[in-house]
């Protein structure tokens, strides 16, 4: 059964490093375990540095390391050597350092002797603390000057910082060490074949905490209150086999990847979101989040509800030029950290996108789908609302049909769609798109969020509403063929630049359009042809940027790489319009690359061909854990099964054309509705057991939202 043995393997940011991530925590160290102030690492919680400094000594030296493997995402096992004192190389001691993230970290350290004789060891562990704001960390510059005092009593160590009117402070406690301002010393003789350990808490001080208080109490509750979100998240997940044992493996990484990066809205403390990535993006994105629960619908459909209502409370309300809110606007991203003078917008909240806004949409109309309590669908309906008269009023704000994005000052984002690097939008011989920039593929979601409403109205009887989104959807998408549709080329422009010129390059955003269904059917083969291509499929996957477009280089963020969420979408798109050959060979590259990077996709890898490299190469920077490439092999399944499901039509779709070499596929505890079924896959033969009361199984694809007669029909067959 797929749960949360995955392999034990170590995620990384940088080289060697470490990255343990529980919700808006983590921790970042070296292969050994420890943490220093100069590389960027460090434990961190809610945006803010609470540990700089953390290393291990053993008789003056420090450990040697040997290996080092995660058995869940929030937990480390590090493995090391102590360092003879005579400097010869074989060392009877070896350390086992293990590490539990939560609110803060929680560490078992073991020294065993395998010596014949008493081994005497002089242990120090040196702590610190400087409350840098992530983004400091991450970019290397320093900007607050915080006013720290260190305090030792009995076996532990408090470090507080004041900066300004903010307060921020930390508790270690190593229980028989003595304490000092720089840390905790330790004096031990261990026995032959015997060992010696020591546990070790690290908590932030809660800004409304008694100092008098018994310290850590809560913290240490925290800290390991981990197992029990474990065992709600697993509870709550299909459980599957898979006749091919990568691929479960694969499947079981991602799973556990998702359960890790959910974070907790600080004002809902019961609702879940899914954060963007470890580690530098553990805040909620509105594009990220909004996609993420989309791909991993079938798995957890409440993690898309409270990411939509989450981003409902925080829809925009004023213009604010500074963090671009827009009355309507969903948000680009949060952050909770003191430093937001360092964020975007120089606030908590930054509102600098053009696709989470139709996006937010266009998931309510997923979700609604799914047998989410119609109250809940409800009480959305006006925020859905309120965001398309944004996509009218502020999004299209020339009044040409389509949404284009400009910064509003000059400290935001210069691209405000997915790939949101500065360079990231460019013409076929690499000169830069100038603002303001209609994406191609925003134009498809704002499409799917008009259908998406269409939908939803004609399910709640308002006719009228649904006919008028419907007809907006069809005037959207004629004019979309018109006017970004290259047939000279044989794809889809990438943009339309400020002059309304088609921005020409070849690039991956119009596997986006195949997916919402804006790609009119005489053009779809082209595009699935050109997707495809060697100048676009690399062998591993399909490439932000064709290897014949001037901005090329396969080792650039957007202009060559290869993201994986990016290609499930492809392979969703794929699927829509019938290619469904080519959607498996895309689908079983991506898995394939999956087995040279520990199980786990990363956020992104290079976009060298697979002849030239004989394994994807890993983008230096890639974020790991990350939703969107967590949910990417969920989302390769779900397309490959054309599982899907309209519980308002007593409809569930199951059609398999998974490829052989994945062989058979189970899954239990699915869920539609209040309901759980489970679902046995043989090629093309499919069982079902468990069905809801009035929920029919369909063969072949489910009709789109588009086709209403077709869904009224349904209505009336079942």
């Amino acid at each position: 059964m797929v749960g949360w043995n995955a392999d034990n393997v170590a995620g990384s940011t940088g080289q060697g490093a470490v990255t343990l991530v529980e919700g808006s925590s983590f921790c970042i160290s070296l292969q050994n375990g420890d943490i220093f102030p100069h590389h960027p690492h460090g434990v961190f919680h809610q945006d803010t540095r609470i540990l700089s400094r953390w290393c291990l000594t053993i008789n003056a030296q420090p450990v040697e390391p040997l290996g080092a493997w995660t058995p869940s995402p929030y937990q480390g096992t590090y493995i090391g050597r102590a360092v003879r004192a005579d400097g010869r190389s074989d060392s009877p001691l070896t350390v086992e350092r293990k590490r539990e993230v939560g609110a803060g970290i929680l560490e078992d350290i073991t020294i065993h002797n395998y010596a014949l004789i008493p081994a005497t060891c002089e242990v120090t562990l040196s702590v610190d603390a400087d409350f840098a704001d992530l983004f400091e960390v991450k970019d290397g510059r320093f900007h607050r000057q915080w006013k720290r005092t260190r305090r030792f009593e009995g076996s532990s160590v408090r470090v507080e910082a004041v900066w300004q009117d903010v307060k921020k402070g930390v508790v270690i406690r190593a229980e028989g060490g003595e304490a000092s301002t720089d840390g905790f010393l330790f004096h031990s003789v261990i026995p032959p074949h015997g060992e010696w350990s020591v546990r070790a808490v690290v908590a932030p001080m809660l800004a409304d905490a008694d100092p008098a208080s018994p310290l850590l109490a809560a913290n240490m509750d925290a800290v390991s209150s981990q197992g029990r979100r474990l065992q709600s998240w697993v509870a709550s997940i299909p459980p599957v086999r898979i006749g091919n044992p990568s691929l479960e493996r694969i499947v079981a990484r991602s799973y556990a990847d998702i359960g890790a990066l959910r974070i907790v809205d600080p004002d809902n403390p019961d609702r879940m979101v899914v954060a963007a990535g470890a580690p530098w993006f553990m805040a909620l994105f509105g594009r990220d989040s909004l996609l993420a629960s989309f791909m991993v619908m079938p798995v957890n459909p409440p993690l898309a509800l409270g990411t939509l209502q989450t981003l409902a409370d925080r829809q925009g309300s004023k213009v604010d030029l500074l963090t671009e809110e827009q009355p309507g606007r969903i948000l680009h991203e949060v952050r909770f950290g003191v430093g937001t003078a360092l964020a975007l917008g120089g606030k908590s909240a930054y509102y600098g996108t053009a696709d989470a806004t139709p996006l937010f949409v266009a998931l309510l109309g997923e979700v609604s789908r799914w047998g989410v309590a119609p109250a809940d669908i409800a009480a959305l309906l006006p925020h859905a609302d309120r965001a398309l008269e944004w996509v009218r009023d502020y999004g299209d704000s020339d009044g040409d049909g389509f949404v284009e994005y400009e910064r509003l000052n000059d400290h935001g984002l210069i691209n405000q769609g997915w790939k949101d690097s500065w360079d990231g939008i460019n013409f076929a011989d690499g000169r830069i798109a100038e603002a303001p920039i209609a994406l191609c593929e925003v134009q498809g979601y704002v499409y799917s969020a008009y259908i998406a409403r269409a939908w939803m109205a004609h399910d709640a009887g308002d006719r009228a509403l649904a006919a008028e989104f419907r007809e907006r959807a069809e005037r959207l998408k004629k004019q979309f063929n018109e006017q970004f549709w290259l047939p000279d080329r044989g794809y889809y422009a990438i943009a339309l630049d400020k002059d309304k010129r088609p921005v020409d390059a070849c690039a991956s955003n119009m596997g986006h359009c195949l997916w919402s269904g804006i790609v009119d059917e005489d053009k779809a083969l082209q595009v699935a042809d050109r997707l495809m291509s060697p100048e676009m499929f690399s062998g591993w996957g399909v490439r932000t940027l064709a290897t014949d477009m001037g901005a090329y280089n396969p080792v650039s963020y957007h202009n060559g790489s290869v993201w994986p969420h990016d290609n499930a979408l492809i392979v969703a798109g794929l699927m829509r319009y019938g290619f469904v050959k080519v959607a498996q060979q895309l689908a079983t590259a991506l898995m394939e690359a999956a087995q040279y990077t520990d199980h786990r996709l990363p956020e992104l890898f290079c976009g060298f061909s697979r002849s030239d490299c004989p394994e994807p190469l890993p983008y230096p920077t890639a974020c790991s854990p990350q939703a969107w490439a967590a949910t990417t092999p969920v989302m390769l399944i779900r397309s490959l099964l054309r599982h899907d499901a309209h519980f308002s039509l007593g409809g569930l779709w199951i059609d398999p054309v998974l490829p052989e070499t994945w062989g058979d596929f189970h899954a239990e505890n699915v869920a539609m509705g209040e309901a759980r079924f489970s679902f046995d896959v043989w090629g093309s033969r499919v069982e079902v057991k468990g069905l809801p009361e009035g929920i029919v199984l369909h063969r072949g694809t489910r009709p789109s939202l588009a086709d209403i007669a077709e869904l009224d029909r349904l209505r009336r067959t079942n």
